[in-house]
């Protein structure tokens, strides 16, 4: 006979057994409110796998006295969202249905746009989630006319209730005392990254076959090593997540953290993007501070891509903490920046006569004469003369407070005669 998961046997019917954020699930939360107040407006929710989404949604439409409808986006199509529409002039409609769509990312702009006229004229409340940003991914139309709630991670001390509560019900089913302590049910919530069903899963797995006193070592056999990288997923928001902490960690001179997440990327495997974005933070964030970071950097990204993993990890952690305790600057990036946004804006299409590539005048020029100034042939190789063209002010590049580009600074001032 087919037999749930503990999670879904488990699944609360009143938000206060919901673990999670008290803003949205506390005692006078969002969600409370809006069921005291017959409100339930169309609503996305997005966050990570296991952080209360579906079972909001149940709660909701169960308070609202509304026929609950389920899809997926992954499966669904137009024809699913038509025959959910055509039953709200059914009986099944009366009082108004409410349409959970799971995954709505997976919905193209078309499939999206269906969902308008029937959730403008009430016939439908939409609730929809997504785990990535819906901002990136779903109709801005749709965002207009919904509430849109972040659902994050659950803090094990959250999930530790959970797993009180599981527990319970699991000893009844099995008819026996499930001997697990505290220290236990943490080191399973804390390898569960903040996913509740994933936590009810993981214990049910370890307690149905354990009759003895349940241990942190026994909770261990069923933990492969990348447990615990919570959603990691090379196409989500989860990876550009941890490759930005990565990043501002470095920029942040943090070699503790930019280790920790480094590790963390590596353990899911993504080589590649740590390469990528190691080479990058180099010039970014150290720059003209340190120019031998982005060798250094690109050496060690070689190394790291012939050894291949686990032993890339050894010179990818040596130039992360290189990078991280190395003096920083943007100036040149700044630089970059600020010449792009005069081109953007159409300045600079002429260009200096001297800077040009003429060297022989033809008949019909009557200003013959390139005039460009060779440096070489002046003291200290330097003359002053115009390289940008006549609308552009310059001023980009602004030399750094580092000890690197202090030292250029004193030297081009006493060449140019400005000190």
């Amino acid at each position: 006979m087919f037999k749930q998961p503990l999670a879904d046997r488990i699944r609360p019917t009143e938000f206060k057994d919901v673990a999670g954020d008290a803003k949205l699930f506390g005692e006078n939360g969002i969600f409370e409110s809006m069921i005291n107040a017959k409100h339930i407006p169309n609503m996305i929710f997005f966050g990570p796998s296991g952080t209360g989404k579906t079972t909001a949604a149940n709660i909701m439409a169960q308070a609202a006295g509304k026929t609950l409808y389920k899809l997926n986006a992954t499966t669904a199509g137009l024809a699913d969202i038509k025959a959910v529409a055509e039953d709200t002039a059914t009986m099944f409609g009366k009082e108004g249905i409410l349409l959970y769509l799971d995954e709505i990312q997976y919905f193209n702009k078309k499939q999206q746009q269906s969902l308008l006229e029937y959730i403008e004229d009430g016939r439908i409340t939409l609730i929809a989630s997504t785990t990535e940003n819906p901002y990136m991914y779903v109709y801005p139309a749709i965002i207009s006319r919904s509430a849109v709630f972040e659902f994050k991670p659950i803090a094990p001390k959250e999930l530790l209730k959970v797993l009180r509560r599981a527990c319970t019900i699991l000893e009844g089913e099995l008819d026996r005392k499930i001997d697990i302590d505290d220290d236990a049910l943490i080191a399973i919530a804390t390898a569960s990254g903040g996913d509740a069903r994933r936590s009810i899963n993981l214990f049910e797995n370890v307690a149905s076959i354990t009759y003895d006193k349940i241990t942190k070592d026994r909770i261990r056999e069923f933990l492969p090593e990348i447990m615990g990288i919570s959603g990691f997923d090379k196409a989500g928001d989860g990876h550009f997540d941890l490759l930005s902490a990565y990043q501002k960690s470095i920029r942040g001179s943090d070699p503790d953290a930019a280790i920790f997440y480094m590790c963390k990327l590596l353990a899911g495997g993504d080589l590649i993007s740590v390469c990528r974005r190691m080479q990058v933070i180099a010039s970014e964030d150290i720059g003209l501070a340190y120019p031998q970071a982005a060798v250094v950097a690109r050496a060690c990204v070689e190394s790291a891509r012939e050894l291949g993993l686990p032993e890339a990890a050894i010179p990818l952690a040596n130039a992360t903490v290189l990078l991280a305790t190395s003096p920083k600057s943007n100036s040149a990036y700044l630089a970059y920046n600020a010449a792009y946004t005069d081109i953007a804006s159409g300045k600079g299409t002429s260009f200096p006569r001297a800077v040009q590539n003429v060297h022989l005048d033809g008949d019909n020029v009557s200003n013959k004469g390139q005039n460009y100034l060779y440096p070489h042939d002046y003291p200290n190789h330097y003359v002053k003369q115009r390289y940008l063209p006549s609308d552009i002010a310059g001023g980009y590049y602004k030399f750094g407070e580092n000890k690197t580009e202090q030292l250029a600074k004193q030297y081009w001032d006493k060449i140019k005669g400005e000190l």
